[in-house]
């Protein structure tokens, strides 16, 4: 169990059950860190999922608008609030019964000119205070306008909450579609980890991701040209100062992001490889026990997830750089239009409530920008995660289904392979011109060494995966013409690796037909020898069987995937080394049930103990992807061929080949093995 590097990555076994002989390349995948994010088409794609929504995102937008538009007006009627605090404050300064005029004529003639400029363009009524009755309205006036604006902000987010949840909605299920339509060989290839985290952790960034931004983007891009067109109107001269910030914060901002594309990659595709070796520690912790080598996952472990650390830290703090510089160019622009604003009230070109109400624009200018500018990181980080899940849905399908599909009128279970070749990768044969006949309700024994494809061929059968020649007939029916649904329904399956689900024991049998009724059920499990047990248990059928089937045991479960099995009644039944796991006694009894049932079924057993075969109709000696050898088990014995040699190397002995190495020294001599020990038969 090493650790999955970045560049170059260990092979892996295909999952128990669909292991055989001369599998395919199953190569560990997983999206390479080094490769650049493409966020421009990414982003629009992601986009483009929204537009079935059209009508609830033009409400959004329309909301948003009005929304945005109370909210921009709110600071110019706080500046006239300003200014009529202003006007009293001065007015209760001048002498009562003057006019305006002779105010500013007096103060232009003590010298002070400045303050007869400012004077001349407020509304002012000597020896008057504050105007409280206007001020009131103002005020009210002001405080209406944003409550609008928060309850109209309020429904753009419930209304734009469904659609990116709908939106999620249709995501996960497209994918969960799409994991349906993807051929074995993609699977094979896909560390479960990786695969997993791509359609839980990757989906769930996605939607958080259209959550936070879609609705701050909008909101943000509004405010903007709102609040620009203030400005403009109150001061082009200040709405020239604020936009000298613009290009400099694109400019920064754009630097920045490009940094950080490549870190936000590389830290989800580490995510995906942490999972899947977490996942595959979690599976094998026995075996990693047994072989004492946590050390070794240990040290795995820790350094993807130094990796992880390393490539996170760098994406987080790249991208967390935009935020106080952003804080800096805006408080630069503060500064100016201060400034700027001040002498130009002092002028006598600006009331004080202008340049109040510019001021307040500026910041609600720049924070729009600055929200955006924050928003980059969790962007890149999204869109990558979008792109990971487009990786899944754009994967190559199995072959489509025909339009017009054949169906088996009359199922006996008669199977005929006609010149089949096959091969995983396409400089390697493995199955080539391959032709056989199993007979309705005759059993096939298949066996071979390591290697041999036995289970390819069963897997050939099941169209796990696409023939490169020929065909092969399911009571004279090409498989190819069928559905697949079709085809596997009259299919029924048992691997060496059992698999049980969380739910009673009853439950796991009926997964074999849906609907059958209690007394089908218990008739399967009694057929399988499954009732001798379960009547032991305190629950009986109703015993509660975890994730990990450890409350009951291996051959247990074994038998009750083979009820599970017998249940469906299939025409066709495949054991891949079924009895594996159970004791002699119930072997030799099960074989007396599938005796029973296999009338009018054709069966292929997958065996390595070659007593459970001695009764099959027609055994196959496969060598390389090749029959060998075929007949009965006493013709094969016979012909004292590759079947023969096999059978004595398991109860008489162990047969030595130039392919077995040497043992290592200080044992027996090289070259040579220590005989086994006869078998009881």
């Amino acid at each position: 169990m090493s650790a999955v590097k970045q560049k170059e990555t260990p092979k892996r076994l295909p999952p128990a059950g669909r292991r055989g002989g001369g599998g395919p390349p199953h190569m560990g995948m997983g999206m390479p860190a080094e490769k650049a994010m493409n966020f421009g088409p990414s982003a629009r794609r992601l986009l483009g999922r929204l537009r079935p929504h059209r009508v609830q995102l033009t409400g959004v937008l329309a909301l948003a608008v009005a929304s945005v538009g109370l909210s921009v007006i709110g600071p110019k009627v706080l500046g006239h609030a300003t200014d009529l605090i202003f006007s009293g404050v001065i007015g209760r300064r001048l002498p009562e019964g003057t006019t305006t005029e002779q105010a500013v004529a007096a103060a232009r003639a003590s010298g002070n000119g400045n303050f007869a400029d400012m004077l001349a363009k407020m509304h002012v009524v000597p020896g008057v205070g504050i105007d409280f009755a206007a001020l009131g309205r103002v005020l009210a006036l002001a405080l209406a306008l944003y409550v609008g604006a928060a309850v109209l902000m309020w429904a753009q987010g419930w209304v734009l909450n469904g659609v990116v949840q709908r939106t999620i909605l249709r995501l996960r299920a497209e994918v969960e579609d799409k994991l349906n339509r993807l051929p074995l060989p993609y699977f094979d290839r896909q560390p479960r980890g990786e695969l997993l985290s791509r359609v839980t952790n990757d989906i769930d960034n996605i939607s958080q991701t259209l959550q936070q931004t879609l609705s701050q983007l909008v909101t943000s891009l509004l405010t903007v040209v709102g609040v620009l067109a203030m400005m403009v109107w109150i001061s082009p001269l200040l709405a020239l100062v604020a936009l000298v910030a613009v290009p400099l914060s694109v400019v920064v901002t754009g630097q920045i992001a490009k940094r950080s594309q490549g870190k936000f990659i590389a830290q989800w595709t580490h995510t995906g490889e942490l999972n899947g070796q977490i996942e595959e520690a979690y599976t094998g912790h026995e075996l990693v026990k047994v072989f004492g080598r946590q050390k070794e996952v240990e040290a795995a472990f820790h350094a993807k997830n130094e990796q992880l650390f390393q490539a996170s830290f760098g994406a987080q703090f790249v991208s967390g750089i935009i935020m106080p510089a952003m804080f800096f160019i805006g408080n630069l622009s503060y500064v100016a239009i201060a400034v700027v604003g001040g002498l130009r009230v002092a002028s006598g070109t600006m009331s004080l409530g202008d340049v109040q109400a510019f001021i307040q624009y500026s910041r609600q200018f720049t924070q729009p920008l600055t929200q955006v500018a924050s928003m980059a990181n969790l962007l890149q980080s999204g869109v990558a995660s979008a792109e990971r899940v487009f990786a899944v849905l754009d994967a190559e399908e199995q072959t489509p289904e025909p339009a017009r599909p054949a169906r088996i009128a009359d199922p006996h279970g008669r199977v005929e392979f006609e010149h089949v070749s096959f091969r995983y990768a396409p400089d390697k044969p493995l199955i080539d011109d391959l032709s056989l006949v199993a007979e309705p309700g005759h059993t096939v024994a298949i066996v071979g060494p390591t290697g041999a494809g036995k289970t390819t061929l069963v897997n050939l059968i099941m169209r796990f995966y696409e023939l490169d020649a020929g065909r092969i007939t399911l009571d004279g029916v090409d498989i190819t013409t069928m559905r697949r649904d079709e085809l596997r329904g009259r299919i029924g399956m048992v691997l060496q690796d059992t698999w049980l689900f969380g739910g009673t024991i009853r439950d796991n049998i009926a997964y074999g037909r849906p609907g059958a009724t209690e007394e089908e059920i218990l008739a399967a499990a009694r057929a399988t020898f499954v009732d001798r047990f379960v009547r032991s248990l305190p629950d009986g059928y109703d015993t509660v069987i975890d994730e990990e089937g450890s409350n009951v045991s291996a051959g247990e479960k074994q038998l009750i995937t083979i009820a599970r099995a017998f249940l469906a009644e299939p025409s066709l039944l495949i054991l891949d080394e079924a009895t594996s796991s159970v004791d002699t006694r119930t072997e030799v009894l099960l074989q007396r049930a599938m005796a029973a049932l296999r009338s009018d079924r054709t069966s292929f057993v997958i065996a390595h103990r070659l007593s459970t075969i001695r009764d099959a109709d027609l055994i196959l000696m496969m060598e390389q992807g090749r029959i060998v050898e075929q007949g009965s088990h006493d013709q094969l014995l016979a012909a004292d061929g590759a079947y023969a040699r096999l059978y004595r190397s398991q109860f008489t002995g162990a047969v030595i080949t130039d392919e077995i190495p040497a043992p290592p020294t200080g044992g027996a001599p090289a070259g040579t093995l220590p005989a086994a020990a006869p078998a009881k038969n």
